[in-house]
């Protein structure tokens, strides 16, 4: 059936859903409604938590195309469903970026209405429905082509360069603007502070807080005020202090985002006009004239002409000026390869996105700068962010999954203890009343009120202690996590070297030959060479405020020659018909000095002595292109000049082959394998005919080619002083390391050489992927680093000591150790994706280098080891490593930017040193959360078995007894046993990463045991003492004399009756013998080495639990009428008293020694209680790495290729063929 038939939304994508209709049904909205009565109101709340079921429950299914509700579940591992309600809205056509027939046959008549209502108003039959709903803050539209809802583009997709200048740079009419108005709406980025009401509502109908509402109900009516008034303050505390983070997180939010998002903007529209309009009314294609002075950005747009130097630290971290040039125009370049489809990734350098600063224009007369809107709201680049910020995906870790597995455990167990209660109520014919009260009773001392303040304990105390050493948290869920990071990947510049590039020296090129390295290029000799002249003009500099300012190795580069750059100002632009070039010039003390004699000399000298370059167009750096271009021209000189720089591969291959150096590749590896950072040079005399006006139209493929080569830069990046050492401990502590970096592969190798990364006897294999090529296949090649070389000009036999070799580590929690490291660059990656996904995981095992890396490939690297259970951390500078920090389990941006936003932890220091401090944090808040839990569980679990023991005699534990649990010790426990700080150094053994595992259930179980053990024993053992005998309001087994004459008297049976009978011998040796045991498992469970400091250190545990023991030792040794009358405890015997004492000490020692003993000997008592077998490796990489060490092909010999040949259909993966 058509209505059975799946849809996916956002198909592809990171929040790609799948998509039901459904549509109302009245009966089972009575049905529910009868529901809902029945149980009062609690199946509502079910329909609330579930909104699968909710819409199950009251609609029927039915197609997309007639649906009234949608039900959507996302596609990732979480499954999570959503609901919405279809709403209609009514336009004049179903598209916005197509003129509807009533619009266009107005236009062409001449007549039109006043506004759409009025339109509206006379042709109502125009109308057309559209049906939408709201998602997350996206709407989406009903697509008759497709059967389907999606989202409505802008002019980022499917839109070409050609037609972005053609068709939409002439401005929208006033009516076509309203039109798209009505699809796109508002152009704001809404985060709305919900009120306290709502918040309030919200919070309180948590499944938890209801749990506790019905707690406090079973309590009330079991008359045990004073907890069930405890709890409610508890409930209360808790409450305001989670409205009060989220409410401050939201207008925190709201102002980052507030901030110039409403500002008064100027279009152009389709009749020349500019008119004045508020940021909110933009739609995509409208026309923004940028001011002179600057803006911030309130849309997504593309410049159609003019220059614009812009901020972009709110979205890549750096705050370095970017220079934006208009988008190239294919319709004037007619030897361009074609019309491109716009897309504001691939053409960002043409894309002024929402959010950044524009600091000025660069303009001609008569002629604005402008920019069309392409993208508005939530669909720009901040709308994104601020959505993942709004909606971030659910954390998932195996400890919040084994911690749910544990509490429906707890609620099993409650069941039986339900059961139970019914069963043995029922055969000593107790009311109706109480069964009912009792039995509901044990299923609120199962489940721990206090367990989410307790579990969160131990993070906030690790959030307050990264803060303190610079390390500021957005996502505290995420400390957990870092304890189990067992990779970190690091950008290389500014990372794990030195943020800023000194020129290390220049080798130039002349007549195809490289001259000596020379250490300066500011020198005399030199001031006029086209050499010099490239240093000069090809960077993207600028004048602010006074102070240059642009990307630091351009500014290393031009401060290395000490020239001089001059901007035109907006009153000299304003005189003159074309855009004033930015100028620079040497220092009047680097030209040639000399006196000359004759009138034509003096010339020549004035000539010389004002030599200006104008640089009259630039094509800016390109990440993808990996090179950027200027066009100048000397002043006084007719022919301009091109000049180029660049990675020195993509720079040699559009030089002419006989200006290249023939021992280029040698030279370049020489000094790529010292770790310098090499940048090629080239320069190309235009032809004469190339005017100022044709240049500025040019495409920079017709500029970038037949270029002459002309020489390298070599650029010096130093580690930093902290490198090595933080590299050395997180391999002692077994935490791989990986570099991802946008830098050559060779300087990448050298400077992972440097740091530790890779050892010196270590080989690095190369991995040159080619993609698929007339009619060939795709393939690896294998090269081996130190020998890559050697093997251009012959091939000897291999060796076989550079076969790397396979060393099996005797730890088998972490993967084999070898001798061996592949490095691959970006362009391989990609094909390794696309053509060898059976090898990717291989790679990724022993992948150390990635170099060449855009930022959407750090973000698939990131992804791919996670797909081999590694737990990845990522640490960059903030500058293109966004992606990749948000989709790392710990992300760590060493920038303090408004892009920060983007990851879960900021370093305030930018040294990678913050990495180990927040594993190690990490680790400590790891394993508090699972003392903290086992402690809690423990804490449910006595309590139940007294609660149980009690109830066999029809007894129960007292109001206050409870409340001395609880509060006195419960509470103030749990709360200082957090306090531990982390471990002061890190080492190979990790926490584990869940409850369920073998030593954390044998420690649980084994306490669980003994406590049920010496609490029965107890119990028991209380019966068969010779003074024991039912307790009556009489009985004073202290004194049998007084409690015989009490007896005897007529007026002895007066006294009150306990009516829910809480005084009685059982009762008070089960609360002595539990108070102790909370303290007892307490001590026990306090783990301190080798994560947390031990707990003689945490002074206000130690502090705690003493004083806690005073206090019961002094109860229970030395009994004031006043506190047993308060806990309704009854008066034993002394010798009764000091056995309970034995009965402690015995359990004590017991509980320590086990717990001593599993720690030990876990290994070898979990082999022989689990049966000696070979542990088969749960995660993916340590399978992995088991099976590769008896690969005989692995890893690749030397000098061999890899081919991927095509599979037959049915199977659909690829052979892979290796070739020597």
């Amino acid at each position: 059936m058509e209505k059975d038939e799946k849809k996916i939304v956002n198909e592809d994508e990171e929040d790609e859903m799948e998509i039901y209709g459904y549509k109302l049904c009245r009966w089972k909205l009575v049905l529910v409604a009868v529901g809902v009565l029945c149980t009062g109101g609690f199946f509502l709340l079910l329909l609330y938590w579930m909104p699968q079921w909710r819409v199950k429950a009251t609609c029927v299914r039915t197609t997309l195309k007639d649906c009234g509700v949608v039900l959507l579940r996302t596609t990732d591992e979480f499954r999570i469903w959503f609901c919405a309600k279809i709403r209609i809205l009514h336009s004049w056509g179903p598209s916005p970026l197509q003129n509807p027939p009533c619009i266009a046959d107005k236009v062409s008549s001449g007549h039109l209405y006043e506004s759409l209502a009025e339109e509206n108003r006379n042709y109502p039959h125009k109308y057309f429905p559209i049906r939408y709903f709201t998602h997350h803050s996206v709407k989406y539209f009903w697509n008759d082509a497709i059967q389907s809802f999606d989202v409505k583009k802008g002019l980022d997709e499917f839109t070409s360069c050609s037609s972005i200048h053609n068709e939409h740079s002439t401005g929208l009419t006033k009516w076509v603007h309203e039109h798209r108005k009505v699809f796109y709406g508002v152009n704001e980025i809404g985060v709305k502070v919900p009120s306290i009401f709502k918040l309030l509502i919200k919070e309180v109908l948590n499944p938890f807080y209801i749990f506790q509402l019905f707690s406090v109900i079973v309590w009330v009516t079991d008359e045990y005020y004073y907890y069930a008034f405890a709890i409610v303050i508890m409930s209360v505390i808790s409450i305001v202090s989670s409205l009060y983070t989220i409410r401050k997180q939201y207008i925190l939010l709201h102002d980052m985002v507030a901030a110039h998002s409403i500002v008064r903007v100027s279009v152009g529209r389709a009749n020349q006009e500019i008119e004045e309009i508020l940021s909110t009314d933009l739609v995509p294609g409208d026309v923004m004239v940028i001011p002179s002075n600057g803006t911030i950005m309130p849309c997504d747009a593309v410049l159609v002409s003019g220059t614009c130097i812009v901020n972009e630290s709110m979205l890549t971290g750096e705050s370095v000026p970017v220079t934006k040039t208009n988008l190239p125009n294919p319709a004037e370049h007619p030897k361009s390869a074609g019309d491109e489809i716009y897309s504001p990734e691939a053409h960002k350098r043409h894309t002024l996105f929402c959010g950044t600063n524009v600091i000025q224009t660069r303009f001609y007369t008569g002629e604005l700068v402008k920019a069309i809107v392409v993208r508005t709201g939530f669909s720009t680049s901040k709308g994104q962010l601020v959505r993942s910020i709004l909606y971030p995906k659910p954390t998932d870790f195996k400890l919040y999954r084994d911690a749910f597995m544990f509490l429906l455990c707890l609620v099993v167990v409650a069941g039986a203890g339900f059961l139970y209660t019914v069963v043995n109520s029922i055969l000593n014919k107790v009311p109706a009343h109480t069964i009912i009260i009792e039995s509901l009773d044990i299923i609120t001392i199962t489940v721990p009120p206090a367990l989410p303040a307790a579990m969160t304990a131990g993070i906030v105390y690790a959030q307050r202690r990264l803060k303190k050493i610079g390390i500021f948290c957005i996502s505290p869920q995420r400390i957990n996590i870092c304890g189990q990071l067992n990779l970190v990947c690091f950008d290389k510049t500014g990372t794990l070297t030195e943020d800023g590039l000194d020129l290390w020296g220049i080798q130039r090129v002349e007549n195809g030959r490289f001259l000596l390295p020379e250490e300066s290029a500011c020198s005399e000799s030199l001031v006029k060479s086209q050499f010099v002249a490239c240093m000069a003009t090809c960077h993207s500099l600028t004048n602010i405020e006074g102070a240059l300012s642009g990307d630091p190795l351009d500014l290393k580069m031009f401060e290395a020659i000490r020239w001089i750059l001059e901007e035109a100002t907006e009153e000299e632009t304003a005189l003159h018909n074309q855009i004033m070039p930015t100028v620079v010039r040497p220092p009047k003390q680097l030209l040639p000095e000399s006196k000359p004699a004759t009138d034509q000399e003096m010339e020549l000298f004035e000539l010389s002595a004002s030599y200006e370059i104008g640089i009259v167009r630039q094509f800016p750096f390109s990440s993808a292109l990996q090179r950027m271009c200027v066009v100048t021209r000397v002043l006084g000189e007719k022919r301009m000049d091109a000049f180029m720089k660049g990675a020195p591969e993509v720079i040699a291959s559009l030089c002419k082959q006989e200006t290249v150096p023939v021992d280029f590749e040698t030279i370049l590896e020489e000094y790529t394998k010292q770790g310098f950072r090499v940048i090629a040079l080239a320069h190309r005399k235009l032809e004469s005919k190339l005017t100022w006006h044709k240049v500025q139209n040019i495409n920079r493929d017709a500029i970038e080619s037949n270029m002459d080569f002309m020489g390298l830069i070599v650029m010096q990046n130093k580690l930093k002083q902290e490198t090595p050492a933080v590299l050395e401990d997180l391999h002692k502590a077994n935490i791989r390391t990986v570099m991802v970096t946008g830098d050559n592969m060779l300087t990448a190798i050298s400077v992972a050489r440097d740091c530790g990364m890779i050892l010196p006897q270590e080989k690095v294999i190369i991995a040159d992927a080619l993609p698929p090529k007339d009619g060939q296949a795709a393939r690896i090649n294998w090269h081996y680093a130190d020998t890559l070389t050697k093997c251009t000009n012959s091939a000897p036999a291999i060796n076989s000591q550079d076969i790397p070799v396979k060393l099996v580590d005797e730890n088998l929690e972490d993967p084999p150790l070898t001798k061996f490291h592949f490095a691959m660059n970006g362009k391989s990656f990609a094909v390794i994706l696309e053509h060898f996904q059976d090898l990717v995981p291989k790679l990724v095992l022993h992948g150390t280098v990635f170099a060449r890396m855009a930022p959407d490939q750090k973000t698939q690297l990131v992804e791919a080891l996670q797909n081999v259970d590694y737990y990845v951390g990522m640490c960059g500078d903030g500058a293109n490593d966004c992606g990749a920090l948000k989709k790392a389990h710990g992300g760590i941006s060493l920038s303090e930017l408004e892009a920060s936003v983007a990851s879960p932890f900021t370093s305030k220091s930018p040294s990678i040193s913050c990495v180990p401090d927040l594993i190690r944090e990490g680790r400590a808040a790891l394993l508090t959360s699972f003392c903290v839990f086992k402690f809690m569980a423990l804490y449910s679990i006595i309590q139940y078995f007294s609660v149980t023991l009690l109830y066999s005699i029809l007894s129960n534990l007292g109001d206050f007894q409870f409340l001395f649990i609880d509060l006195a010790i419960i509470l103030v426990v749990v709360f200082t046993m957090s306090l531990n700080p982390a471990w002061k150094q890190l080492v190979a053994q990790r926490p584990p990463s869940g409850l369920i595992s073998g030593q954390l259930l044998c420690s649980v179980l084994s306490q669980i045991l003994i406590c049920l053990g010496f609490q029965t024993v107890g119990f028991l053992w209380v019966k068969q003492q010779p003074w024991y005998e039912p307790w009556t309001a009489q009985s004073d087994a202290c004194d049998p004399a007084a409690a015989a004459n009490a007896s005897a008297s007529p007026h002895g049976n007066d006294t009150e009756h306990d009516e829910h009978n809480i005084k009685n011998y059982e009762n008070t040796t089960v609360f002595f013998i539990s108070c102790f045991q909370y303290l007892i498992v307490a001590i026990v469970f306090s783990k301190g080495k080798p994560f947390r400091q031990p707990s003689y250190k945490n002074a206000l545990f130690v502090v705690s639990v003493i004083v806690l023991y005073i206090l019961t030792f002094f109860i229970m040794l030395y009994p004031l009428e006043s506190v047993d009358s308060l806990l309704e405890l009854v008066c034993v015997p002394y010798q009764w008293r000091i056995t309970i004492l034995i009965i402690v000490i015995i359990n004590a020692i017991v509980s320590v020694l086990v717990e001593e003993a599993l720690d030990r000997w876990r290994g070898c008592f979990l082999s022989s209680l689990f049966g000696c077998r070979g542990k088969i490796p749960k995660a993916k990489y340590m399978h992995l790495a088991q099976e590769l060490l008896v690969d005989p092909e692995w890893p690749p010999k030397p000098r061999t290729t890899t081919e991927a040949k095509a599979a037959p259909p049915e199977n659909g993966s690829c052979q892979v063929i290796t070739v020597t």
